[in-house]
């Protein structure tokens, strides 16, 4: 994991969009998606879908509570 900004280009909704979020939350992403038998892009529509106003915030915010929700069974 990085704690290092990274901005990527992704399609939501058939457009394309960037997120900026860090490299330990792009880690997440794909691990939840991998969990989920998703694309990351799969993932983040849905995400978007729920909180479209600051999608890089959504993430964050889903990530959490991803991980508050499932912490004992990692």
């Amino acid at each position: 994991m990085t704690d290092k900004t990274l901005k990527r280009s992704v399609t939501v909704a058939g457009h394309r969009t960037s997120i900026t979020l860090e490299g330990a939350f792009w880690d997440s992403l794909r691990e939840i998606a991998e969990s989920q038998n998703k694309s990351v892009n799969a993932l983040i529509a849905e995400v978007d879908k729920q909180q479209p106003e600051n999608l890089s915030s959504a993430l964050r915010v889903f990530i959490l509570g991803y991980y508050k929700a499932n912490k004992g069974t990692l």
